[in-house]
């Protein structure tokens, strides 16, 4: 075989091959069990999103994700969504908050699978207790998806319209 049919062969295989499925692991860390590195890289991948792709100088280093859990979602090792989960004693409420997905990820089901797993969390580690959450204005469909229900008109939070939302435990 020639070079020149060698490369029509190459390229003829190259766009018949399957694509592989990209990798999608999840997991559950702790503050403490960060390293330097990790918590950087997550209050990097925060602060790319929801400072400056949105516009909203807002402080994001809030002293909550001390006591919070932190769900952590890679697609091929590479950091791709993100929420946190903060569960309050008075009234006993668990909060999830941070929920954040790549551009190249979005509208891929990635958001929707951070939400599941969360829940599940929740409902196996804090059975009994309501969740809340604030949500971005358009994004309230969305949450709506899984149960969560409008508690208050919309408010401006540095300059993106959210409004708070609630799912109540089954019973």
């Amino acid at each position: 075989m020639n070079l020149m049919n060698w490369s029509k062969h190459a390229a003829l295989n190259a766009t018949s091959m399957p694509r592989m499925s990209p990798r999608i692991a999840f997991e559950w860390l702790r503050f403490e069990a960060l390293t330097t590195v990790e918590l950087y890289e997550l209050l990097r991948f925060r602060q790319g999103i929801f400072v400056v792709e949105q516009c909203s100088p807002y402080p994001d280093l809030d002293a909550l994700d001390q006591g919070a859990l932190h769900l952590v979602a890679r697609v091929d090792k590479e950091l791709a969504g993100y929420l946190r989960l903060i569960p309050t004693t008075g009234p006993p409420l668990v909060r999830i908050g941070r929920v954040a997905v790549s551009p190249p990820q979005r509208r891929q089901g990635l958001g929707r699978m951070l939400m599941e797993k969360a829940l599940l969390f929740c409902h196996e580690r804090y059975s009994g207790q309501p969740i809340a959450l604030s949500a971005q204005l358009h994004l309230v469909p969305f949450y709506e998806n899984f149960g969560f229900v409008a508690t208050s008109d919309p408010y401006d939070d540095f300059g993106v319209a959210h409004v708070e939302m609630a799912l109540q435990p089954p019973g």
